[in-house]
């Protein structure tokens, strides 16, 4: 969605209602930047000759995982994750970029999209933000991958921040779209003003039963939508569409999308077996590994202020921001810098 309210103003306004630290755990309270650089969007059109493919699975804790691998199988793992309503066709253009520099890159569905399913029908459909962190640490495993590089937007973004945050040993460095994402369910009861409130709407939507029944009847018209106000003037065509809007097709799709914003919201429980890393995730815990965060310029979706997060990376760090009407599916929109970032990070 297009900015519908002056940052500076939300800030000042926030700051009247809240106090500081449901600021910090919110990510808007202000700090200083540094390594901050503004990169212009190269107008070079990557045009995807052919969608990743073919799909592989394999069994990996509570899941049979869908993904593409591409590239060598003896060069630097790089994880690519996708957020919502998107799928891994978000990198179809950055995939090639890595593994024409020797990369080995793994780009999976995440739970509740595409090819991935549960192993067992009694495993409870969840949504929340640890239970997809541990499987992607759970893929890694079984692909005997022990350290990768960690790239991510939406949902990625934050599956990769957990990872980076509680798993270091794992992750060699993190390129992260809106930078530090991690939340929790208290921060979530906090209430915003209402213009911030406004961006927000699909989660309050998603709160009620006829949400449920909305987005299972209309997901794809739904997320066309997303698409359109998350990133206003990306102009995407029905074929780039269609290819992931297929993956919602997944029969635990909407469970999962569901249960994940009600969870956020305090609305729906999670399950015990991630409490201990709930706890954590609470805390806001620093991210030490090598880090690139990354903003657009015409991200329409909500996304902290850059200046908000500086502090909970304390490696070697730089923030830039991707100017020329990028929107909030960055990877897709500008796959040669979010690909450039990812081998930037690899050499800090």
């Amino acid at each position: 969605m297009e900015a519908i309210y002056d940052r500076r103003d939300f800030l000042r306004t926030a700051a009247m209602s809240l106090g500081a630290w449901e600021l910090n755990n919110l990510g808007l309270r202000s700090a200083g930047i540094e390594n901050r650089k503004q990169v212009s969007f190269q107008e070079t059109k990557y045009e995807t000759k052919k969608p990743l493919g073919p799909v592989k699975q394999i069994e990996a804790g509570l899941l049979n995982v869908g993904y593409v691998e591409a590239g060598p199988l003896n060069g630097a793992p790089v994880l690519l994750l996708h957020g919502w309503p998107y799928d891994i066709h978000s990198y179809d253009d950055v995939v090639p970029l890595l593994v024409a520099k020797g990369y080995r890159v793994i780009v999976p569905f995440l739970r509740g999209y595409g090819t991935t399913h549960f192993l067992s029908d009694k495993t409870f459909r969840n949504g929340q933000q640890s239970a997809i962190a541990v499987d992607m640490v759970d893929l890694m495993d079984a692909l005997k991958i022990e350290k990768a590089i960690m790239a991510g937007f939406d949902w990625g973004a934050r599956t990769a921040a957990i990872i980076a945050a509680l798993w270091p040993d794992r992750c060699k460095a993190l390129v992260s779209v809106s930078g530090y994402l991690i939340g929790n369910q208290a921060a979530g009861k906090v209430p915003l003003p209402p213009a911030a409130e406004l961006q927000w709407w699909y989660q309050y939507y998603f709160a009620t039963e006829r949400g449920k029944v909305g987005y299972e009847k209309y997901r794809s018209e739904f997320a066309k939508l997303i698409w359109q106000i998350a990133s206003p003037k990306w102009q995407f065509d029905d074929a780039t569409f269609a290819r992931t809007a297929a993956s919602f097709n997944n029969s635990n799709h909407v469970d999962i999308v569901i249960h994940n914003y009600r969870w956020r919201l305090g609305l729906e429980a999670g399950e015990s077996r991630y409490d201990h890393f709930e706890k954590r995730l609470a805390e806001a815990p620093l991210i030490r590994v090598p880090t690139i965060t990354l903003e657009s310029d015409a991200n329409g979706a909500p996304h902290p202020d850059s200046t908000s997060y500086v502090k909970k990376f304390t490696g070697r760090y730089v923030h830039k921001i991707i100017v020329g009407g990028i929107g909030h599916n960055l990877p897709q929109e500008a796959p040669k810098e979010f690909a450039e970032a990812v081998i930037e990070v690899d050499t800090y």
